[in-house]
């Protein structure tokens, strides 16, 4: 866990809220974060990191528990500057922060792995997606993707398809396009009872379900999952 009983979430809980009495928030943002309570969104954060390391595709992203983090780190770290320095208290404090910092991270660093690893994969999704669903991308996350498929075209026409013959030089983005494995076996556990989830792969002529559960715990076929996990009902582990 990031968070654990004692001193350390008081102190979080206090320099968290205390966020939303000084100035330079307006009455959004001060209801946006008190919506949340700052043990909640480090729940979130974590299990947002967990779903986005252990999902072989890249996964929604959580735009708005990255946004409370970084304000809340940026905050908290000024807080705890203002502590005698040296002391077990100021210690604690620091070392409670680098492991949040490191969980929020490394749910970034993941994402951005994933990308690297599935440009052409994710770029083609987001050109063909419905103008009514989620984008799996952020504003950034396009755009570092499509500089990193742009960087990757330029090394490639440098490095070797100008030395190929004219008919060689053309690259198939599709055929180049490497797509996530939705049948890497995953564990999950269910949020909430679910009935009748198929557990055997479609192509195969008997069905199997089961019922999942609350708080149960499953190793199945992503893909069979996949759709639970996007509805928030399941979370990986």
């Amino acid at each position: 866990m990031i968070v654990k009983d004692g001193v350390l979430v008081k102190m979080a809980e206090e320099s968290f809220a205390s966020l939303f009495s000084q100035k330079g928030h307006s009455e959004g943002e001060k209801e946006q974060y008190e919506a949340v309570t700052t043990a909640e969104v480090l729940r979130r954060l974590e299990e947002a990191w967990l779903n986005e390391k252990f999902s072989p595709e890249l996964l929604e992203p959580k735009t708005e528990i990255v946004d409370i983090i970084k304000q809340q780190i940026k905050e908290v770290e000024e807080k705890i500057s203002q502590l005698p320095k040296g002391t077990i208290v100021a210690t604690a404090h620091y070392q409670e922060l680098d492991r949040i910092r490191f969980v929020f991270n490394s749910y970034l660093r993941t994402r951005l792995a994933k990308i690297e690893k599935y440009t052409m994969h994710v770029l083609a999704e987001e050109s063909s997606r419905a103008a009514d669903t989620e984008p799996k991308l952020t504003p950034e996350e396009l755009t570092f993707a499509k500089e990193y498929a742009s960087s990757v075209q330029s090394h490639m026409e440098s490095l070797a398809l100008q030395f190929m013959p004219q008919n060689f030089q053309r690259l198939d983005h599709k055929q180049m396009a490497s797509k996530p494995n939705m049948e890497h076996f995953v564990f999950c556990e269910a949020k909430e009872r679910i009935a009748d989830v198929v557990i055997t792969p479609e192509d195969l002529a008997d069905q199997s379900s089961i019922n999942f559960e609350k708080g149960s715990q499953h190793l199945v076929q992503y893909k069979l999952i996949a759709s639970l996990l996007k509805s928030n009902k399941v979370k990986l582990i």
